[in-house]
């Protein structure tokens, strides 16, 4: 009879080789794992499948079910992109011959403000690319606290920082999260896809585009690659964030500010960008604090304030800042959330790369069926104050367009500024 331990011992091996079958390895019939071109991948070592060549340092677990590869440890030619690197004839081989357009790079981000740490990210993104389709999409998510520069302005600021990429860089209104290029690229026929973001967020894309392929799209093949390590402790370009950058700009700090502005902007235009932030943070006429602005520098106030409930209670309205998807939170981890999309899409997310949700423009005086619409400066916040004012000649509520136009019947801006100077 079988020890509980051989068992145990057996199931490993069998799912080392489970692994290594779905990854395209083959046996080599000594626990080895070749590649079609009998490479040696990976061997079997105490039952866990462990990938030659060095391992990276370990980063923080992420709130998912499914473990993603380390960048070092990518499967059938997924390799970490470095500066300025190219895809390798071999790599292209191993990949399946992939070309004339049959494989498309993506990269989604904040880039809030665009950084010198992005400028490695895009560098990365090429690498992988080779000459293949790159497409670099700049997120729609806009705030004073974390996202302060809009889509436009945001887009138009990363190809003057970024000439070499400008032709990459899509300003898409229907692109607002990684689910929607992922779309894009499926309807217009691509078999494969690579998804490059930096090293702390491969776990997060990998798991949510793994899981939905074949439900919200096909393809026969996803990656999800690091553009390599980042360390926020680092002075140099891995250590350079967008967090830094907002730090820098609310405190009015040019020199921090400065050393995370590529080159390619000279002292005014990179003092204007960080004037430009400075205005969108409302830092001037506003109160703030840094675990709003940059959670990851003062984590401590972040989930003081989280665990007191003060912010990102169950049934409210986030949006992840990494992957753009917005959803109603579930459920309250001790430093994550699980959130559920209107298009019943769940993700998990860590309280730092979240934000309670705001939109622009609502005209309805419901957010959704069980929350009223508390968002400042939309149609349907003025609709809620109009029923809650004594006296107010409410009219044909049809009247009142997107952009504030008062109740037919009382014309309260015109009052209010006929009377400003009295």
């Amino acid at each position: 009879m079988k020890s509980f331990f051989n068992f145990l011992s057996e199931a490993r091996v069998s799912k080392a080789a489970e692994k290594a079958k779905k990854l395209g390895l083959t046996s080599d019939g000594s626990g080895g794992w070749v590649d079609r071109q009998g490479n040696i991948q990976a061997r079997t070592v105490g039952g866990e499948l462990q990938f030659t060549g060095k391992k990276s340092s370990p980063t923080e677990k992420e709130p998912t079910a499914r473990k993603s590869p380390s960048p070092q440890e990518q499967p059938q030619g997924r390799k970490v992109a470095g500066d300025n690197e190219t895809v390798d004839k071999e790599d292209e081989k191993f990949d399946g011959d992939m070309k004339n357009g049959e494989t498309v790079t993506l990269v989604f981000g904040r880039f809030n403000p665009p950084t010198v740490g992005h400028e490695k990210l895009l560098q990365g993104a090429k690498g992988v690319a080779g000459n293949g389709e790159l497409r670099i999409y700049p997120s729609r998510s806009e705030d004073p606290q974390k996202n302060p520069l809009d889509p436009d302005t945001k887009t138009n600021m990363m190809k003057k920082m970024f000439p070499d990429y400008e032709k990459n860089i899509v300003n898409d209104a229907d692109v607002k999260t990684i689910f929607d290029a992922l779309k894009i690229a499926d309807k217009e026929g691509y078999s494969d896809v690579q998804i490059v973001v930096g090293s702390d967020r491969v776990a997060e894309f990998d798991s949510l585009a793994q899981k939905y392929n074949g439900q919200l799209y096909n393809f026969e093949n996803i990656e999800t690659i690091s553009a390599g390590d980042r360390d926020a402790e680092s002075e140099g370009v891995e250590g350079m964030s967008a967090s830094k950058m907002r730090a820098a700009a609310a405190d009015n700090d040019f020199e921090s500010f400065r050393k995370g502005v590529p080159q390619s902007l000279d002292d005014k235009d990179a003092r204007a960008l960080m004037n430009t932030v400075r205005k969108k943070m409302q830092v001037a006429t506003e109160s703030w604090s840094l675990w709003q602005i940059a959670p990851k520098f003062d984590w401590r106030n972040l989930r003081e304030n989280y665990v007191t409930g003060k912010i990102f209670n169950v049934n409210s309205i986030v949006e992840n800042l990494n992957t753009g998807l917005i959803g109603k939170v579930i459920r309250r981890g001790t430093n994550y959330l699980i959130c559920v999309t209107e298009d019943n899409i769940m993700f998990k997310s860590w309280v730092r790369d979240l934000k309670e949700y705001q939109e622009k423009d609502v005209p309805g005086k419901m957010r959704d069926k069980d929350h009223p619409n508390t968002l400042v400066g939309t149609p349907g916040y003025f609709k809620n104050l109009a029923d809650i004012t004594p006296g107010f000649n409410k009219g044909d509520d049809t009247n009142l367009q997107a952009g504030g136009k008062p109740y037919k019947g009382y014309d309260i801006k015109g009052f209010i500024n006929k009377n400003r100077k009295k």
